[in-house]
């Protein structure tokens, strides 16, 4: 019973307090982990593409199972004290898998750059939620990236970390954080990631193909609460869901384009290169900069009713 209340508990907590600054989060010493790894990895295997493969795997196997087992450990050991003292820490864990406050505060910086500073400040803000490189962005083009990074982290973020909570935990919640994270500090296709970062990349694909799914339609869903061109939504997700190079990023963001009438995605540079995509929705009109406010009511109306849906599926998995 702590197991299935944690969950709500870790969400309420991060609808309150998101992500505050200063205050050490499993994200950040898995970053570190990942970042010391590599450079022992790169040094330990030959410099070849078979090579920085194996290194890559080792690095997604040591992150991967320490992020899972540490969490096992320690819950395990709090039960040995009371269930109050296990609940109260997996709740904890539980809020910072989540990621919905900190995405939403975030994403409104750069609305509010817009609006209060101008065309560079909003530049920097957005640079500090996207992979992408910035500094050629027109207005358009940073909105159309807030909106992105809502609509595909509205799985990564929030949908895909309850899904696997609700399966096994916070410790199974952890286990996604590090597979997401790997896939976001090593999953490029570009040097000098090509090779280190293949099966980070992979796993994640494999670990999100799931969620991804279930958050599109449940975005969908949430788009019939707020009012929001259903229909249109489900026609983009049907037609634009696979116009990604990752399986999984077009699901969300095909519905949200498709919910809010707006053309997303496109070509975008990484570290200097410049990747060419497919555009995903119509664009039915202009974007605005309040978009990303709407942006972020959807993802937060997907939250709730994710929320309810794992909740469902935990209390299954008890009974």
């Amino acid at each position: 019973m702590t197991s299935l209340l944690a969950l709500p508990a870790g969400f309420l907590i991060d609808m309150i307090a998101g992500d505050p600054h200063g205050l050490p989060h499993p994200v950040v010493y898995m970053g570190k982990t990942i970042a010391l790894l590599e450079k022992l990895l790169r040094k330990a295997f030959p410099k070849t593409p078979a090579g920085e493969r194996a290194a890559g795997a080792l690095m997604w196997l040591l992150v991967a199972g320490g992020s899972f087992l540490l969490p096992f450990l320690l819950l395990k050991a709090c039960a040995k004290a009371g269930p109050y003292l296990r609940f109260a820490l997996e709740s904890l864990m539980c809020w910072q898998v989540l990621a919905a406050k900190s995405l939403k505060d975030e994403s409104v910086k750069v609305e509010r750059a817009l609006e209060d500073e101008g065309l560079e400040a909003a530049r920097r803000a957005v640079s500090m939620i996207v992979g992408r490189d910035t500094e050629r962005l027109d207005e358009a083009g940073v909105i159309r990236a807030a909106v992105e990074t809502v609509a595909e982290n509205t799985s990564d973020g929030v949908i895909a970390p309850m899904f696997y909570t609700a399966l096994g935990g916070a410790p199974l919640g952890m286990l996604y954080k590090a597979v997401n994270t790997m896939d976001s500090m090593t999953g490029y296709i570009d040097p000098p990631y090509t090779h280190f970062g293949y099966v980070p990349a992979k796993a994640d694909d494999v670990f999100n193909w799931i969620p991804a799914r279930i958050s599109a339609l449940i975005m969908l869903l949430a788009g019939l609460f707020l009012g929001l061109d259903v229909r249109n939504g489900w026609r983009i997700f049907k037609r634009d869901r696979y116009k990604h190079a990752s399986p999984n990023s077009a699901q969300t963001e095909s519905v949200c384009a498709g919910l809010l009438g707006l053309q997303l995605a496109g070509d975008a540079w990484y570290r200097g290169v410049l990747h060419k995509k497919q555009h995903i929705g119509d664009p039915l009109r202009e974007i605005r900069p309040d978009d990303i406010s709407l942006s972020c009511r959807l993802m937060y109306a997907s939250a709730f009713i994710g929320l309810i849906i794992s909740l469902a599926a935990k209390a299954a998995l008890i009974s």
